[in-house]
This record gives C-alpha cells, structure tokens and sequence, in this order.
C-alpha cells in the first residue's frame, strides 16, 4: 500500500499533465453591424467565378468566397489561382470551405486539421493570406471541429438564408427566398449562395443585388458585417512550384 505522501504526488504529476482546456472557437450565423447585408458563395472556384465577381462589381458590392482545396477542381490549377488573384484584388474577402468538401463532424482531429491546414496553406500561397473565417462544409460541426478552428485562430460562419441553390431551387424560388427576407427588412443578412451554379451567377445574384440595395443594405465583406478583420495575417503571394498541386 502506497505511502499517503506518494499517493498526493502522483496525483499532483497527474494533474500537471492535464492539458489546458482550450475555448472553443466562435460560431456565426448572422451579421452585427446593422443595415449590412453579406453576401457569401461556398464551393468554388469554379466556372462562374468571374460571372460571380463581375455582378457584384457592377453594383459596387463586396462578397465573400469560400474555398475548397480539391472539390470542384484543384484550387492550384492555372485557371483557379488567377480567379482567386483576380476577385482578392478586387476586394472580395476569400476565406475557407477545407479542403475535400467532407463532413468535417464524422473525423477525427487530426482528419479535421487536415482539411483547414491544407486549404489555408493554398490560400496563403496564392494570395498571401491567412483566412480569418472559416466554413464547414453542410454547415456541419461539433465540439472537435470548434476546438480546431479555434487551436487554428479561425471563426466558423454559418448563415440566415439559403438561398438553397444546392438542393436544386430555380432561380424564382431562390429569388423568392431574397424577396421574402427583405420584405421582412431584418437588421441584416449573411447569405448562403454556391458559385458553382450558373443560374446563380447569372440570374439570381443580379436580383438579389438589386432587391438588396433598393432595401437600404450595404453588400459588404463577411468580415465588414461583423465589424472584424477578415485575416490572420497578410503576405506577399508565393511563386508556384513543385509542392503546388492536389
């Protein structure tokens, strides 16, 4: 039998070895500075990325891009780093989607790492940037995914309208969905759309705009609507090179 003093120092080497409890980071689903309105595309780049930033550049709005790694194609192709290049110069806020497009809450830690770390290092090869904000794919996350992105420095965002373009809405119901959260003239409105449908690109952003604006709202940056910094850090673009593909 174990002396008393031996049992209160093995307990205390335990107790030392317990590692800190980390916060777990920040989940959004909705803008804080009023009469703004964010308007956010997840799972390119893709075809319509141009089409994307050439309809909010015609209306002097701002929009936020969430990225995958290797989804629709590899974020490392010729095509897709000079969108990213083309829409982070002309002031849109790009920001992670991960990398492959997984349910992020069916991994493990290390799994859910894997899918930032790789998408975040792309991004800071491409364009400089550290993303600040980062999205789970299906908007699915729990407490691993949450301790991740916070060890990562990263806020998760969600949103307050779907415009349910990926469940397969034609562009009147997505427009209907717009027309019905105006008329409600919430203070703000974080939108979910995906870039990877033309007749978002093409249809139902121009209408959302539109409705949008005439409503009083700023279409500003994710970051902007939250009144936060959209990066972690800010860097000059890397030059590609062999450890630059999927």
């Amino acid at each position: 039998m174990l002396a008393p003093f031996f049992v209160t120092a093995a307990l205390a080497l335990v107790t030392v070895a317990l590692p800190e409890k980390r916060e777990l980071a920040q989940v959004i689903s909705s803008c804080t500075v009023p009469n703004t309105a964010a308007l956010t595309f997840d799972d390119g780049p893709h075809l319509y990325t141009y089409d994307v930033v050439k309809a909010l550049d015609a209306e002097d709005a701002k929009g936020t891009f969430f990225f995958n790694g290797d989804n629709m194609g590899c974020i490392y192709s010729e095509d897709n780093r000079a969108a990213i290049k083309h829409l982070y110069n002309q002031g849109h806020q790009v920001a992670s989607h991960t990398w492959r497009h997984a349910d992020l809450s069916k991994l493990s830690w290390d799994g859910v790492n894997e899918e930032m770390a790789r998408v975040d290092t792309a991004l800071h090869r491409i364009v400089g940037v550290k993303p600040r904000f980062m999205r789970p794919p299906y908007g699915s996350y729990n407490d691993v995914v949450r301790d991740v992105s916070a060890h990562r420095g990263q806020i998760i965002a969600i949103w307050d309208l779907d415009s349910r373009d990926s469940m397969g809405a034609s562009p009147w119901e997505s427009k209907q969905i717009y027309n019905e959260m105006v008329d409600r003239r919430p203070s703000t409105i974080l939108a979910l759309n995906h870039e990877t449908y033309e007749r978002t690109a093409n249809d139902v952003l121009p209408h959302a705009i539109r409705r949008l604006k005439n409503a009083g709202y700023r279409l500003v940056t994710l970051a902007e609507c939250l009144g936060e910094e959209p990066y972690q850090t800010v860097d000059r673009p890397q030059e590609p090179d062999d450890d630059w593909h999927c």
